[in-house]
């Protein structure tokens, strides 16, 4: 943001790391971003380095922010949140040094509880791109449970139940290593959307609690080579093979979202 040419408002503050153009939109339209003294209007262009800018009251800094991407291998105990009155230690007080200056988006948060694959990045389009359902991101999960899950039930997973008001549910549940009963206790576990620990939710629900919950990969980047509370700078191939969704090899026994709907039609 050097340039003294204006650019839009929406854009300045995703350039700047408040927050993606979609948020900075209703950012504005909520009255929390001024300029030069005056309330700010949704399509409004500002000039870097001339025109004062605040949210909340609070300068926004007028130097763009390098766009840097990285995937980080997320123990449990650190919540995916800049700040935590109840939690001192979150997924930023474990960033490089290099980094730490930086302001990150989590594109895609994991519960306390759990562990696996993050995505970190500076860049607020991209958080967005990856959080947004109609991009259908899928995220892949290995699940542990406290007892074994029984072949049958797993089209539950994929029809799903209703808790709290709202429908809990995943797109693919397969068992891993079935007895010969046709049971496990581990299980494959495939998702694109993902309400707060809906994957907890939904297993308790049925009655089995989960022991354990990993993310090992999202669209088609995979959890491997990145050491437990370490993190890796992502490249521009890597990023763009979040989006990409590899076709995945039929388990002995599994549930998808598209098997279920066929063997439903009417």
């Amino acid at each position: 943001m050097r340039s003294f040419e204006p650019i839009r408002l929406q854009k300045y503050l995703a350039d700047a790391g408040v927050c993606s153009r979609r948020a900075a939109e209703a950012l504005i339209a909520s009255g929390e971003v001024w300029v030069n003294g005056a309330p700010a209007q949704v399509g409004q262009k500002v000039t870097p380095g001339v025109d004062r800018v605040t949210t909340g009251g609070k300068p926004v800094r007028t130097t763009a922010q390098p766009r840097v991407t990285l995937a980080m291998h997320k123990p449990r105990g650190l919540v995916c949140t800049n700040e935590d009155p109840h939690n001192p230690e979150t997924i930023f007080s474990v960033l490089p040094r290099e980094f730490a200056k930086l302001r990150f988006f989590c594109a895609g948060r994991l519960d306390k509880d759990s562990e696996g694959l993050v995505i970190l990045t500076t860049d607020g389009d991209l958080a967005h791109r990856l959080m947004h359902p109609s991009n259908l991101v899928v995220k892949r999960y290995h699940v542990t449970l406290e007892k074994p899950f029984p072949a049958k039930r797993l089209p539950l997973l994929v029809k799903g139940v209703i808790a709290q008001g709202e429908r809990l549910k995943v797109e693919r549940a397969a068992l891993i290593n079935p007895s010969v009963s046709h049971e496990a206790t581990n299980l494959d576990v495939h998702m694109h959307h993902g309400k707060k620990r809906e994957i907890r939710l939904l297993f308790t629900e049925l009655g089995y609690p989960v022991k354990r919950l990993r993310r090992y990969q999202i669209g088609g980047f995979r959890l491997k080579g990145i050491p437990l509370r370490a993190m890796k700078k992502m490249s521009p191939a890597e990023i763009e093979s979040l989006f990409r969704v590899p076709r995945t090899p039929h388990a002995a026994i599994e549930v998808t979202a598209e098997s279920f709907a066929s063997h439903h039609a009417d």
